[in-house]
């Protein structure tokens, strides 16, 4: 069994839509859109065959998202290899993207970063 997708509510779909494509590479389908309910949805598609569904409807919650607490955390990318995560995490630190760590090993001698992606999503960049 394989894993098909991972979906994201958003407030700013096309803002959020703009960033895995020009920082990640995603390829998107066209918007669906269902105006009874509002929901507006992108599949974005990565190298690999991983997909992220990104989606907003206009009732949906905006929470603060919590660094430390239980639920999805972070999207994870591999850049392929060491100079790779620096490069992205310094694009995106000067994209204007918070970094929150890194680039570092970590304990388990993971080479990565994470950066706040758009609406305080995190995303860890690793090699």
């Amino acid at each position: 069994m394989k894993l098909d997708h991972i979906a994201l509510y958003v407030k700013d779909l096309e803002n959020t839509r703009k960033f895995f494509i020009d920082h990640f590479g995603a390829v998107s389908n066209d918007m669906y859109h269902n105006p009874k309910t509002g929901l507006k949805t992108y599949f974005l598609s990565f190298g690999d065959g991983a997909r992220l569904e990104i989606m907003s409807r206009p009732d949906t919650v905006d929470d603060e998202k919590k660094h430390l607490r239980t639920g999805f955390i972070h999207l994870a990318f591999s850049a392929g290899g060491k100079s790779q995560v620096d490069s992205l995490t310094k694009r995106l630190h000067d994209a204007g993207y918070a970094v929150v760590s890194g680039p570092r090993t970590t304990g388990d001698g993971c080479y990565e970063s994470c950066i706040e992606g758009p609406e305080g999503n995190l995303i860890e960049i690793s090699e």
